[in-house]
């Protein structure tokens, strides 16, 4: 006795299987072609050269806060991304493109900060918050263990004095939990 459950899961499948397979198939050539393209750019002495495509990768599109042109899926980065190859392939130089590219959208498509003017704190202040906090450190370190030779419990002050016969009496009964009045003095404890 089949249950009826297991006899449409098949049905099902058998429905979407030609579906699926037209999927495959389509995924496949589109890689293909795309692989196929690719190296065929790269094979053409004639094309853009090889840091046009890198170019895009390298900057972060106007159009998708965030990600780069390559990543970004909007028409406008594709459309961006295909200028700068036509640019480099048509002979113009890394540097002219950059140029007009940050003229056009700004510093905001840089993906790492200038190495001149304020940029450049981008890189400096984690050195100095480095090391300034391992010179503050040590700093400390050397502080602590210089106050800490004395012998006092490391706070800096001096050894307590010693306590005299009577004072150690009563603090004996303290400890013992008799009240200091009525503790033997030392004469009736010896006998």
């Amino acid at each position: 006795m089949m249950h009826q459950g297991r006899v449409a899961a098949p049905r099902m499948r058998r429905a979407h299987a030609p579906r699926a397979a037209g999927v495959m198939v389509a995924m496949l050539l589109a890689l293909a072609a795309d692989g196929t393209a690719a190296q065929e750019a790269a094979d053409d002495p004639e094309g853009p050269p090889p840091w046009a495509y890198a170019m895009a990768g390298e900057l972060l599109s106007p159009f998708c806060p965030g990600r780069t042109l390559t990543e970004c899926p909007s028409p406008q980065a594709e459309s961006l991304r295909m200028w700068i190859i036509v640019q480099a392939a048509a002979g113009r130089s890394r540097q002219d493109i950059e140029a007009e590219l940050y003229e056009r959208y700004g510093d905001d498509i840089r993906s790492t900060p200038r190495t001149d003017g304020i940029g450049i704190t981008a890189y400096l202040l984690p050195a100095f918050a480095f090391f300034g906090g391992g010179g503050l450190l040590a700093w400390f370190l050397v502080m602590a263990t210089r106050r800490g030779g004395g012998g006092g419990g490391g706070d800096g002050a001096p050894p307590p004095a010693p306590l005299d016969a009577e004072q150690e009496r009563r603090l004996d009964a303290a400890l013992r939990g008799e009240d200091a009045d009525e503790a033997p003095k030392d004469e009736d404890r010896d006998a």
